[in-house]
């Protein structure tokens, strides 16, 4: 029982290991930085007019409390949700705002927006490669769907936030209000971030990924950049940006800080796509001969076990047992982990000996490929270990590899061949 366990724990920690390099190299491949940095941009042109409305909001507010009192409520809640002070002191947005530029600022949101859009759909597209493509008339309609939504947060973030002010003010929460207010405050917003993230996680990928492991991915990219938040809070300070870049020194320390919250935000989309790919990456490691052409030391040594894929796919024959059987309908294709396996062909008189097949051998391919029943029957010599891989992630695989599926046609055209001689003989 203990040895099992142990069993368990290695493979969960090589498939742990796996996925993170899997991540990772996909993340440097896909150039997932690059695209980081363009969002960002567009993410500062699309948040400097929404700022710019929240300072008209703010002015309005503002007169209205002077004879009302939710007015004060939502005035503080939306000064303390977006620290709008802050901001104004960082020159990110003007201390007053004329109304003469609101046809500029929204018109810059629009567009911007729609910039912001196209930026994090092809991060996506890189992310989760896909060859169908969206409707053209939701491509266009999506960035004026997005700003009603944002907007439409924006008013219920500060809706609750003067909700919980007013709690506090007339002492409905007892001793510790202020503490409990706080939390209940960043349990809120770290809440809608996560349903964002989900939304954005699931929907935006054309082939959308499993609900589960999108809602932990998300939770996960969630506390990431609540930890960036409060990191960038701790140990950057934006007065040594003011000093290097003058007057857009805010601007610059909001740009960084959205440049790395889009890499991480980036770097987990691809962590949920390698959660699907991991098998993938694994087998075509193996398929390779564990190493592959230009493999380092470090992937050598993340994907030298071939345990959990043995447990996953693993199947085992004794001497003389079908892997295959001419004129089956299965699709199935077969890696010879270990051992030997013989290959016969029917004739007229019983049935032929075509040839011998070592470990490290792929099978059955030609059957999925063609879409065909068995052209040949396959049986073990030996004890074989073999990975019986399901319909489909052959293709998974040659999508996946370009090295490995110039091999499998490389091997398809050299077992024809053979065929074909031994036929001709």
């Amino acid at each position: 029982m203990s040895a099992h366990l142990n069993a368990t724990q290695m493979n969960r920690l090589d498939w742990f290991a796996q996925t993170v390099y899997t991540t990772i190299r996909l993340f440097v491949k896909n150039e997932l930085h690059n695209h980081a940095g363009a969002t960002a941009f567009y993410f500062l042109l699309s948040a400097a007019p929404l700022v710019l409305l929240l300072t008209y909001a703010a002015q309005y507010l503002a007169q209205l409390a002077e004879t009302s009192v939710p007015a004060v409520l939502l005035l503080a809640a939306l000064y303390e949700q977006f620290r709008l002070n802050e901001l104004a002191e960082l020159g990110v947005i003007p201390r007053s705002a004329q109304l003469a530029a609101g046809g500029v600022g929204l018109l810059t949101l629009v567009l911007s927006s729609r910039g912001l859009v196209k930026a994090v759909k092809s991060a996506f597209h890189v992310i989760f490669p896909e060859e169908s493509k969206r409707p053209f008339v939701l491509n266009w309609m999506l960035p004026l769907i997005i700003i009603p939504v944002v907007l439409g947060l924006v008013l219920l973030a500060v809706v609750v936030q003067a909700s919980l002010n007013f709690f506090a003010s007339v002492d409905l929460l007892g001793e510790g209000r202020g503490a409990l207010l706080k939390s209940l405050n960043t349990l809120l917003a770290l809440l809608a971030v996560w349903g964002l993230l989900y939304l954005a996680l699931r929907r935006l990928p054309l082939s959308h990924p499993p609900r589960r492991p999108t809602l932990v991915v998300s939770a996960l990219a969630t506390l990431t950049l609540a930890g960036l938040f409060f990191g960038f809070e701790l140990f950057f300070r934006v007065e040594k940006y003011q000093s290097v870049y003058g007057a857009l020194g805010g601007v610059v320390f909001i740009l960084i800080g959205a440049y790395f919250a889009c890499m991480a935000f980036y770097f987990w989309a691809q962590f949920l796509y390698a959660l699907s790919k991991v098998d993938v990456a694994a087998l075509e490691k193996l398929f390779l001969g564990g190493h592959g052409k230009g493999a380092n030391r470090l992937e050598s040594l993340v994907f030298a076990r071939a345990n959990r894929l043995l447990a996953k796919y693993g199947r085992n024959y004794a001497p003389g047992e079908t892997l295959i059987a001419e004129g089956d309908s299965g699709q199935e294709a077969f890696f010879i982990y270990a051992g030997q396996v013989a290959v016969y062909k029917r004739v007229a008189d019983g049935e032929k000996h075509l040839t011998d097949m070592e470990e490290g051998s792929l099978l059955g391919e030609m059957a999925y490929l063609l879409g065909e029943a068995r052209t040949a029957s396959i049986r073990a010599r030996t004890e074989v270990t073999a990975l019986v891989l399901p319909p489909g992630m052959l293709e998974e695989l040659m999508r996946y590899s370009a090295p490995l599926s110039r091999r499998i046609i490389g091997s398809l055209a050299q077992r024809l061949m053979h065929m074909n001689r031994t036929a001709g003989g």
